[in-house]
């Protein structure tokens, strides 16, 4: 079992959680995240005066799914979430050693 941690720009949600629903992924976190990556941020001009935007707003998307399925949810968020301008996200791979459902006690794969 594997988790998928990717930092995508927000307005790509909804574009990734379609591909990842029609692979048959049945749940996903999505948490607000604020960063930066090469780019360092970036400046805006607003009412005539030049702002530093250090920390830009992304979303960080996790889902835990079998080590077979990896490479489908890789390409499927990478193929949703690109507009192919800087600062589209990453995404890392994190081994996962157990799941359990707290309902109904099942357990590793079972319990995704």
């Amino acid at each position: 079992m594997k988790i998928v941690m990717a930092v995508i720009k927000p307005f790509k949600l909804e574009e990734v959680r379609d591909a990842l629903t029609a692979l048959g992924v049945h749940g996903l976190t999505v948490t607000e995240v604020k960063g930066y990556g090469r780019q360092k941020g970036h400046t805006e001009i607003y009412r005539g005066a030049e702002y530093a935007v250090s920390f830009l707003p992304k979303l960080k998307i996790e889902v835990a799914v079998a080590s077979d399925l990896v490479p489908q949810v890789i390409d499927a968020i990478t193929a949703a979430a690109r507009t192919g301008q800087i600062g589209d996200g990453k995404i890392f791979v994190l081994s996962l050693e157990k799941a359990v459902r707290i309902r109904t006690g099942e357990t590793d794969v079972d319990a995704l």
